[in-house]
């Protein structure tokens, strides 16, 4: 199995690609990456960050890899910082994904409700437009928002069914609790997850590369989830109890042995 990651490489911070790579390798998965950018943070906290596009980049590494052969059992895109690098990332999909592989995308547009900076509607729009060609998505409750116009998440999660046949809307806050809502062959579901108040820098990375490892190793969509929720959310604590600067990221590696104990019982 071979997995390609595209993402963004912020240096400090335990997010995107920093992410994608140690845990979807340790899930016995050979996962190539493509970056979107490179950053010397994270923009989530950090000041006076720097920040390099890698658009001309990304076209010559994708030449290179023309010549090699190269194909994907299943791809996934995380930050791409412009509508240009969101239209590269169709022609990646269609120059190196196998015939049958699996497209996930993460569409990285906000937070809290808003955009982040530099996105707007028209940002969303394209994003959208990318999540057509995907086989899962993972919105987090804000991108659901940001790419249907509803909070209610059952409607949102009707209207990205139409898009994608398999969208998954994470960290869903409801009055009854926290959920995942997912549709599957069965139709429009919804799991309860636990939940620690907060912001964690990197959560929705660990868990979507968490994601894309179960989903590589044959876990259903239900069972993929659930053991990818449980493993952020268990990093999450161990968060809480040993870092002291949470923009630092989730203290992730201390949590990836029982992740995989779990994924291998599962598999």
């Amino acid at each position: 199995m071979r997995v390609l990651a595209i993402n963004d490489i912020s240096c400090v911070g335990k997010c995107s690609l920093t992410v994608a790579l140690p845990v979807i390798s340790a899930c016995g998965i050979t996962c190539d990456i493509l970056p979107t950018a490179l950053l010397s943070t994270h923009t989530g906290g950090f000041t006076g960050y720097t920040f390099l596009g890698l658009d001309d980049e990304m076209k010559k590494i994708a030449d290179h890899w023309e010549s090699l052969h190269l194909k994907y059992d299943l791809i996934y895109s995380g930050y791409l910082g412009s509508r240009a690098q969101i239209a590269f990332v169709k022609e990646i999909k269609r120059r190196f994904l196998k015939k049958g592989g699996v497209f996930v995308v993460d569409p990285v547009l906000g937070d809290n409700f808003t955009f982040y900076k530099g996105f707007d509607q028209a940002f969303a729009e394209e994003m959208l437009s990318l999540c057509k060609e995907a086989n899962y998505i993972l919105p987090n409750e804000t991108e659901s928002y940001l790419l249907t116009g509803t909070k209610d998440f059952s409607e949102a999660l009707t209207k990205l069914g139409k898009v994608c046949p398999h969208p998954v809307i994470t960290g869903a806050r409801t009055e009854d609790g926290y959920f995942i809502y997912y549709k599957d062959a069965e139709g429009e579901r919804r799991m309860p997850i636990p939940h620690e108040e907060g912001s964690f820098h990197g959560a929705g990375d660990v868990f979507a590369s968490a994601f894309c490892g179960c989903l590589m190793r044959g876990l259903s969509l239900e069972r993929a989830l659930a053991v990818s929720a449980n493993f952020c959310y268990h990093a999450i604590l161990r968060t809480e109890k040993e870092v002291p600067d949470r923009k630092y990221g989730l203290n992730y590696e201390r949590e990836i042995f029982s992740f995989l104990k779990e994924l291998e019982a599962n598999a």
